[in-house]
């Protein structure tokens, strides 16, 4: 977002994924859409504000050139009728300029549902904007490509799409529908690599299972694997950042221990007067940790670092009570699941298309 970037971030889950035939893609879309933040929208919901943005600068032109608004508005649009769905999205940003001009809320209301892939039919659609199409499952990654497109145009230098949980499309049992949603993430490294996705960038956010796995990852996707197959000269500690995967390292026993540090301080309110734990009680609990469940109990902290927020609980309300004789009572479990640590990148030149995995 410092670099004028639109950010728009969803998780995976059984109902939404990138390709479907029951709307699971359109609720992905419309999650991303409602998840939409800018510099001045962190938090999301910043659709309404781009395309108001987008509007005033045609105000501005038309004023100067002595032109309706409208029409600045289809000419500024024109080159998006080549892409899926261009014509109706011109017609529907047309219609929330109309609205804005006139002060009909509804009209406006009506344009941002269907920008967010809200219409669930498009007889509903064409009665509230004269349109004939609406963003489903089949359209999901061209509107994306067309709201790049339109971002670039508001000023924003494009649209930076963030996915995570891509474990979920792992974990689809029926093979057809696996491949499928490999097929959609293929289009979008193609279209990446080759430039043809303008202003769009993705990041991908999986556990190594999802990639690597050559009977269900994107390994087992035959067109995926010898793209995104792992530069062989990196090896021996060498790392290539240049290639379409980066895969995160997994936090040391030093790293962790200065994240229990900071959680400590952050429960103690910053008052380190108000530590519930001394150093040494750290070095313990890591200690108990690692005879416990060895030395992956700090790559995949998330259940460590519960039971640790549990101690210091504990510690609070029972005043009086030894740490030390509390941690070697201390139950730990391993969670690996949900875990992200591949990422991928492509950066084509100067103009901004990225793909992450």
């Amino acid at each position: 977002m410092e670099k004028k970037l639109v950010v728009a971030s969803a998780d995976l889950n059984p109902d939404r994924r990138l390709h479907a035939s029951g709307g699971q893609a359109r609720s992905l879309y419309a999650e991303l859409m409602r998840n939409l933040a800018t510099r001045t929208k962190p938090e999301g919901g910043a659709l309404g504000g781009i395309v108001e943005k987008f509007i005033s600068t045609a105000k501005t032109e038309a004023k100067a050139s002595g032109t309706s608004t409208e029409a600045v508005i289809r000419q500024k649009l024109d080159h998006l009728t080549e892409l899926v769905n261009g014509y109706d999205f011109a017609d529907v940003i047309a219609a929330y300029c109309r609205g804005y001009e006139e002060g009909n809320e509804q009209l406006k209301s009506d344009a941002v549902r269907w920008l967010r892939g809200e219409f669930s039919t498009k007889t509903d659609a064409r009665q509230a904007l004269g349109v004939r199409t609406i963003v489903d499952d089949a359209a999901v990654y061209d509107q994306l490509k067309l709201m790049a497109r339109f971002i670039r145009l508001a000023g924003f230098s494009g649209l930076l799409v963030g996915l995570d949980e891509m474990v979920n499309l792992y974990k689809l049992a029926n093979t057809q529908a696996r491949n499928a949603n490999y097929e959609q993430i293929l289009r979008i490294l193609n279209d990446s690599l080759q430039g043809t996705a303008v202003g769009l960038g993705f990041v991908l956010g999986g556990t190594p299972e999802f990639l690597l796995d050559t009977r269900r990852g994107l390994y087992s996707y035959p067109a995926l694997q010898s793209r995104l197959g792992q530069n062989t000269f990196a090896a021996s500690g060498l790392v290539d950042f240049s290639g379409p995967v980066v895969r995160l390292s997994s936090l040391t026993p030093e790293d962790f221990y200065v994240l229990l540090q900071k959680i400590r301080h952050v429960y103690a309110g910053g008052d380190e007067a108000k530590y519930l734990l001394p150093d040494q009680g750290i070095v313990s609990f890591m200690e108990h940790c690692s005879k416990r469940i060895g030395d992956t109990y700090f790559r995949t902290p998330r259940t460590t670092i519960t039971a640790f927020i549990n101690l210091m609980a504990v510690i609070e309300q029972n005043p009086g009570t030894s740490w030390s004789d509390l941690v070697g009572g201390l139950e730990v479990s391993l969670d690996t699941g949900g875990t992200s640590d591949v990422a991928v990148e492509v950066d084509e030149g100067d103009e901004f298309a990225s793909f992450k995995m």
